[in-house]
């Protein structure tokens, strides 16, 4: 018997050069644009101009998508936006938070 080998195991699922969570920003997006449409329509916007709307959002969302995908990568926008988070500098103004860490190894020992 031969078994063919799935050479996918462990990758990222990727549609069309979008890679792992931009799918689903994308997903959200076009299904965010569908209620904004929906809403639209039922509120009596001539549906040409729901159209134009719609189709000018979608075209912004895809290049937004598409972009942070190319510019980050799969993890990358992740990581940037932790990075954010993360202070220039740590600014201890006194010495005591040191005195209190070196009695507590001394009793730990």
């Amino acid at each position: 018997m031969k078994y063919t080998i799935n050479k996918g195991i462990n990758r990222s699922i990727e549609f069309r050069g979008l890679k792992g969570q931009y799918i689903g920003y994308l997903a959200a997006g076009l299904a965010g644009l569908l209620v904004v449409f929906a809403i639209g329509y039922i509120a009596g916007v001539p549906v040409y101009l729901c159209l134009a709307v719609v189709m000018l959002a979608g075209s912004g969302l895809f290049t937004w998508v598409y972009r942070f995908s190319h510019r980050y990568g799969e993890h990358g926008l992740m990581k940037a936006m932790a990075f954010r988070q993360v202070p220039s500098a740590i600014i201890c103004r006194s010495r005591r938070v040191f005195f209190g860490l070196n009695n507590k190894i001394k009793a730990s020992k």
